[in-house]
């Protein structure tokens, strides 16, 4: 009999995890069927507790379920823990177990791709949910200089800046120094061009952009905005390039799509399924022959 791993999330039409996934699953010829589990929220409790079923091994978490799982959830491992955030479920005999493999993936893609060391760098952050967390977790990790978080609500900003600044904090000596600067702006701080003067790294964590959103077609920033120089990242890898990517190009700006990072969370998410270590080249062939239409 077949076993099954879903993708939870709402909406997830525009997915490609199924394609790199199954070629991955297909590569070790392992009898595994990767899925589309579209969730909507009053669903997200009996479709979790449904991964405990005899065929099913796990699952992926994505938007806007990352951090509403975790209660769910029998038991979270120490990272995912401390980024308050899961995008990996795999099931234990009867217990669910859940992962963050989304702070892996963005350090790979930002290194293997985009040619950047975050150490010492200063980082405006678009968002504040579960991939934000991710990506702030992993920069405070690797000595960012600063780190600004821009959220719609601010709130949300102010916590996530708030739980990063006890990450960030370095005790070893006796005395409490913080290692990364960290604050959080209000969203129409966007409009100026101050805000992203000085930095070296801006980040899309938002959904704002991503093709059968509410918000396709769209970007965070205006072209006026973005510095010349600057590596600008956009987390929504469905459509290449996005709006916001577009503008960066224009802007002068280097670009780096969010599909490596999909990857290689999506490799590390494969290897706590299976076992088996991922073949990244063939999950980056397919992910990108589905993207472009084109065959490698």
């Amino acid at each position: 009999m077949s076993r099954h791993v879903g993708l939870i999330g709402y909406p997830i039409k525009h997915s490609i995890s199924p394609y790199f996934q199954q070629a991955a699953l297909d590569y070790y010829q392992l009898d595994i069927i990767y899925e589309l589990w579209e969730t909507t929220p009053e669903m997200l409790v009996p479709t979790v507790v449904k991964i405990k079923e005899h065929k099913n091994l796990g699952a992926n978490v994505t938007v806007p379920y990352k951090e509403a799982v975790l209660p769910l959830l029998d038991e979270v491992d120490e990272l995912a823990s401390s980024i308050g955030a899961v995008n990996t479920i795999v099931k234990n005999g009867d217990r669910l177990l859940g992962f963050n493999s989304d702070a892996y993936g963005f350090i790979g893609a930002l290194d293997k791709e985009g040619h950047f060391d975050p150490e010492g760098k200063r980082v405006v952050i678009l968002g504040a949910g579960g991939a934000a967390r991710a990506v702030g977790f992993a920069l405070v990790q690797k000595n960012t200089n600063s780190l600004v978080i821009i959220n719609r609500t601010f709130g949300r900003a102010q916590v996530l800046a708030d739980s990063l600044a006890s990450y960030s904090t370095d005790s070893s000596s006796g005395l409490e120094t913080v290692k990364t600067k960290i604050a959080a702006l209000p969203w129409q701080s966007l409009g100026s061009q101050e805000t992203f003067s000085h930095c070296h790294l801006i980040i899309n964590c938002t959904t704002m952009g991503m093709k059968h959103s509410s918000q396709e077609g769209q970007s965070p920033l205006s072209l006026e905005v973005i510095p010349r120089g600057v590596l600008v990242c956009d987390l929504v890898y469905n459509p290449w390039p996005t709006p916001l990517l577009e503008l960066a190009q224009k802007a002068g700006a280097d670009i780096l799509g969010g599909l490596p990072m999909l990857v290689y969370q999506g490799a590390a998410s494969f290897k706590l399924w299976t076992g088996r270590e991922a073949p990244v080249d063939i999950m980056f062939t397919k992910a990108k022959e589905i993207l472009t239409g084109v065959k490698g």
